[in-house]
């Protein structure tokens, strides 16, 4: 008998099984993997809301753990996935500057906010005032972690590239089965595709679509990621670039659209001067919650069913954690954090 099943490989889905690897507990993963929010996501990990100089959520906790997480797996994988940058905040006016010096003054923020300012030596950058360097931040790049680790998993026979079918899980007290497999545990890391589990769909998962663009910029030669209306960062391939994002409340499709195409690119125009050419877009659907903390626990029913999920924009720095607490919670029977237990909405699960 498996140890546990794993239903969803995105962030969370490859965070959980980490964790299980490190355990020595024993794993198969179901996902169809293109279906991922993760796949599209720019990976980047920044502490920082740039809109209004504040501390995302737990954000130094969750970065001192995330960074020797994914070293951990770049080691045992030999596969480069971490790109430290900095974040160049461009200042539309004086009161900004401001507004981020008294902001960098703040014990959260002050590992990231350097109080000295960047001038701006990029002639391609529109940018009159001098740059806000948030540090500590970078990229990981996601679509090729999630690739060489599921290329791991499926060596060790530990992954199954199928659609999850609900109607053949059995469950029974003290295991459960599907198609041949026997688990102690099952956990769903699906992300969006949790509206359409008939176990946790009472869960206030919302779902915000999101587009970026790939363009190729020949003279821009970026070492940093630039943020003004949108977001710059450079990505692996020679001279090209991730541009977003969009934020979709109500298209919960997956496929791009010219309107979110239009927007970028008008946002893109006001920061940069260069010739560019957009080679590619991609759209995901984020898994956000109304209140805006990750969904992890127990079935309020079901003994040995879990959920790890609403990871939200920020997964790259959220999943290592709150993975770790999951595993913590099942294993060891320690309490979750208030703020992730699904039991904060345990009224929803009883009006359903």
């Amino acid at each position: 008998m498996l140890d546990y099943i794993i239903v969803g490989f995105g962030l969370s889905g490859l965070s959980f099984s980490e964790q299980l690897l490190k355990n020595n507990k024993s794993f198969v993963v179901i996902s169809e993997t293109d279906k991922s929010s993760s796949v599209v996501a720019g990976g980047m990990y920044n502490p920082v809301i740039l809109k209004r100089f504040t501390s995302p959520w737990n954000a130094i906790p969750q970065l001192e753990y995330a960074i020797p997480f994914y070293q951990e797996i770049e080691n045992r994988l030999n596969t480069h996935i971490n790109n430290p940058l900095p974040v160049l905040r461009v200042f539309n006016t004086i009161e900004e500057q401001n507004n981020w010096l008294i902001a960098s003054d703040k014990p959260n923020l002050a590992p990231f906010l350097s109080t000295i300012f960047k001038k701006n030596d990029n002639e391609f950058i529109l940018a009159n005032n001098d740059f806000g360097v948030v540090e500590k931040a970078g990229r990981i790049q996601v679509a090729k972690l999630l690739s060489a680790y599921k290329l791991e998993l499926l060596k060790n026979d530990s992954y199954r590239n199928e659609v999850f079918d609900y109607d053949a899980l059995k469950i029974a007290d003290d295991f459960i089965s599907y198609k041949g497999l026997k688990a102690q545990h099952i956990v769903f890391c699906e992300g969006f595709g949790l509206k359409s589990n008939p176990y946790f769909n009472y869960l206030p998962l919302n779902g915000t679509k999101g587009e970026v663009l790939i363009i190729k910029a020949e003279s821009l030669k970026l070492n940093a990621i630039v943020k003004s209306g949108v977001f710059i960062i450079p990505i692996e391939e020679e001279n090209r670039y991730l541009v977003g994002a969009t934020y979709h409340w109500t298209d919960k499709t997956w496929k791009t659209t010219d309107e979110a195409k239009s927007e970028l690119i008008s946002k893109l125009n006001t920061v940069l001067s260069c010739d560019y050419e957009v080679v590619g877009q991609l759209a995901g659907i984020r898994p956000t919650v109304k209140d805006r903390r990750p969904l992890v626990g127990r079935h309020p029913e079901y003994k040995n069913m879990y959920v790890l999920n609403g990871l939200g924009t920020r997964g790259v720095m959220v999943a290592p954690t709150v993975s770790d607490q999951l595993l913590d919670y099942i294993e060891y029977k320690t309490v979750l954090d208030t703020e992730i237990d699904i039991q904060r909405f345990a009224d929803e699960y009883i009006a359903s």
